[in-house]
């Protein structure tokens, strides 16, 4: 059985003032994705652990910001967030699906931090 390729990303544009990362494919989707997003869903195993259920609750990433998009051969970039993270490789899958299930990513991390009784800021 093999896996649908992913779309490639026809342009990728940081927007520096208001944190956030506009990624555009060829199938015409186009994601505004914020870098606190980015970062608290980052695929490194810092972040998504070395198994399930091992995923670290980011916090405090509210104000976190992009410095450095850096492209990794033909499938993938990598982030470089100023708060020291750089260790994940965003290819072209996990940027769509991140893209696709944005809303329903962003719930359920919401819904974790209210579980961890954590408070964002505003």
């Amino acid at each position: 059985m093999s896996e649908r390729t992913p779309p490639r990303p026809t342009r990728i544009r940081l927007h520096r003032k208001s944190r956030v990362m506009e990624i555009s494919f060829e199938d015409g989707q186009e994601f505004h994705l914020s870098c606190e997003y980015l970062r608290v869903f980052s695929p490194s195993a810092e972040v998504q652990g070395h198994g399930p259920g091992q995923q670290v609750l980011e916090t405090g990433k509210e104000n976190v910001g992009i410095t450095q998009i850096e492209p990794v051969g033909n499938y993938a970039v990598r982030l470089h967030f100023d708060d020291g993270h750089n260790t994940g490789l965003y290819s072209w899958s996990v940027l769509y699906e991140l893209g696709m299930n944005a809303e329903r990513n962003w719930t359920r991390y919401l819904e974790r931090l209210e579980k961890a009784g954590y408070r964002r800021e505003a």
